[in-house]
């Protein structure tokens, strides 16, 4: 799991949701020249598949997007409990449009016009929060598990992993006391155009649990839902 050039720490990843090309452009190119991986959408619908099928850390989220707007693509992130920050670009300053924003789940709002230097310097001060080692690194009993450095050790020796079980390992993670379908796992580990079975699930769990040491016919980190799926427990034993 480990990144090509050995210890190079793996780039931070924005999705703009922009749909004004000459600001679309200036953006990703400033963003690219900070060190950030940049995808970009042109709407709202293009940009919420981005969102649901790739590991982003950050968003940049127009309001005004053609298909589906900035408020319409946030609201549906969170109701699938995605918890990646977003920031709000629009020319609307009325307060009960920031309200709005935010309390469907945005982090921050920048109105237009803006500076680059303000949206570059909220985006740190963002990721510094969601990003930093108090979030990074999960110590779960013997586990300590590295969601940005992809590593996995217990009792302080590595757990070896392909980077589809630390997907799931991470999708679990950050969904933690959520019981989530064979359905919903699938989609968003494995693709929308994945053609396997649900069974492909229950042996991926099944490999993850031997991995991290749970006890398969009494887990304590990953939890059987009979009829419906799985759930990773919030509280575990030191």
């Amino acid at each position: 799991m480990s990144e090509a050039g050995g210890n190079a720490e793996p780039k931070m990843k924005v999705l703009l949701v922009e749909d004004d090309p000459s600001l679309s452009f200036g953006l990703e190119k400033n963003l690219s020249f900070e060190g950030y991986e940049v995808l970009v959408a042109h709407d709202g619908e293009k940009g919420l598949d981005l969102a649901l099928n790739n590991r982003v850390d950050i968003i940049i989220l127009d309001i005004m997007l053609p298909r589906l707007n900035g408020y319409e693509v946030c609201q549906a992130l969170r109701k699938n409990g995605f918890r990646t920050p977003v920031i709000f670009l629009s020319a609307k300053s009325q307060e009960t449009d920031k309200v709005r924003g935010l309390e469907l789940g945005g982090d921050d709002y920048i109105t237009k016009p803006f500076g680059v230097r303000e949206l570059l310097a909220r985006i740190k001060s963002i990721l510094r929060r969601s990003q930093g080692p108090k979030g990074q690194v999960l110590e779960l009993g013997p586990l300590k598990i590295d969601l940005r450095g992809h590593t996995v050790s217990s009792k302080g020796e590595p757990v070896e992993m392909t980077s589809k079980e630390f997907d799931l390992l991470r999708y679990l993670i950050e969904r933690r006391g959520r019981v989530l379908s064979r359905d919903e796992i699938l989609t968003h580990v494995w693709g929308y155009d994945y053609e396997g079975t649900t069974r492909t699930i229950d042996n991926f769990i099944n490999r993850l649990r031997q991995k991290i040491g749970d006890n398969l016919r009494k887990p304590r980190y990953i939890l059987t839902v009979r009829g419906v799926g799985y759930k990773f427990k919030v509280d575990h034993p030191n």
